[in-house]
């Protein structure tokens, strides 16, 4: 990289670090006033833990020398010891990305969740699956070399992290929300966001960090030029804005209301959509992305009700269902490559293999690892504690200290 790509290398990887505790203010006002702190503590905790574990091992983890190795050598360099500053550069980035998949994960488990048995979980699962799977995707593993194993298909596409991310993260949290059960008293309107403002500003705090998120990889990948970075930044905009209008929609045609939550989740959900997608495809199909992606996640998000399982904050509603979608999308899409697009069905045979592939082995091993930890430390705080808010047993601070002195 040059002077001028080390340098946007390294804003973007202060833009996806603020992603993090963007996260935190969008998960703290979703929640009940009692528990704002926990929650937002599950994000600040990932990001201490996993940002450790990424420089010790992690990022040796996430590269591979063979197509078919599992890992990279987690002793390699350990805690990058002799690593040369360009390097370091792309390091700092991907610690960025490990952070923030891990700590989408908590808002499966809001309300209910120890924050040692989280920081077990978190350790493990970016250790077990995220880890690995970044090997997979991004540093020379199976799933980047899946095209070429099945004789010429084209390379799968996930520019900054459709499956790495979003699907990886969504899978698990489906998992975990299956291990710890239903909040006490879930059903539809049971639950209502405590702080709208506080939801709007961790929304806009991610769709800021998100530029950093998708047009950081363009320097990242070696392919950076005024074309390919001025289409990721624009369909970063487009889609989101997209999503915003399909969300209210559906919101407003099934309630009548639409609402500032709806047009948070519908930015979430096409910047989700489009994090794959980001340099493969033409502003006006990235547009129609967001809008789908959008209306469906819409959607999505009721389905807990009707299966039973409380993803408690949307995780596999929003960053599940609109990574499947973006990712599949490539396939009929993608610029050249796309069933639609001058392409015929490899790519989205690629895609769909990468989907399935990633959503199964999160699933499983998220679900292997909340279970032994449920069984072992104890994963959910006590009926009393959840009811009153887990703030003040967990933490013993408080989110909104109102009385005067």
């Amino acid at each position: 990289m040059d002077t001028g790509g080390i340098a946007w290398m390294l804003a973007s990887a202060a833009l996806v670090l603020l992603m993090t505790p963007g996260l935190a203010f969008f998960y703290g006002g979703l929640v009940k006033a009692q528990s704002v702190v926990s929650m937002m503590m599950m994000s600040f905790g990932a990001l201490g833990l996993v940002a450790v574990l990424w420089i010790l091992y992690g990022a040796a983890m996430s590269s591979v020398d063979s197509v078919w190795a599992f890992a990279g050598n987690p002793f390699a360099g350990f805690a990058q010891t002799g690593m040369a500053g360009e390097d370091l550069v792309g390091i700092a980035f991907g610690a960025t990305f490990a952070i923030l998949t891990t700590a989408l994960i908590s808002g499966a488990i809001a309300d209910r969740a120890r924050f040692g048995a989280w920081l077990v979980f978190a350790g493990l699962w970016s250790t077990l699956v995220y880890f690995p799977v970044a090997a997979w995707v991004w540093g020379g593993g199976w799933l980047q070399n899946l095209g070429d194993s099945l004789g010429g298909l084209p390379a799968v596409i996930d520019y900054a992290g459709g499956t790495a991310v979003h699907i990886n993260a969504g899978a698990a949290a489906l998992a975990l929300a299956l291990v710890l059960g239903p909040r006490r008293g879930f059903a539809k309107g049971s639950h209502r966001p405590h702080n709208v403002p506080l939801v709007l500003l961790g929304a806009g705090l991610l769709w800021f960090g998100w530029f950093g998120f998708n047009a950081g990889a363009a320097v990242g990948d070696g392919s950076v030029d005024a074309a390919s970075a001025g289409l990721i930044f624009l369909n970063t905009i487009g889609a989101p804005a997209a999503g915003i209008l399909g969300w209210l929609i559906v919101e407003r045609a099934r309630s009548g209301k639409p609402t500032s939550i709806g047009a948070a989740s519908g930015a979430v959900a096409g910047l989700v959509a489009i994090t794959p997608a980001c340099a493969d495809l033409t502003p006006g199909l990235a547009i129609l992305l967001g809008l789908l992606s959008g209306a469906a996640c819409a959607f999505a998000i009721d389905l807990k009700y009707r299966l039973g399982y409380d993803d408690s904050l949307d995780v596999v509603g929003l960053h599940l269902v609109a990574g499947v979608i973006g990712t599949l999308y490539l396939g009929l899409f993608a610029n050249g490559t796309g069933l639609f697009t001058g392409g015929d069905t490899g790519q989205l045979i690629v895609q769909g293999i990468s989907v399935l592939a990633v959503t199964a082995y999160s699933f499983v091993m998220a679900l292997v690892i909340a279970f032994a930890i449920e069984k072992s430390l104890g994963f959910r705080v006590r009926h009393s504690e959840e009811i009153a808010g887990i703030d003040l047993a967990i933490h013993g601070e408080s989110g909104y200290v109102l009385e005067t002195r």
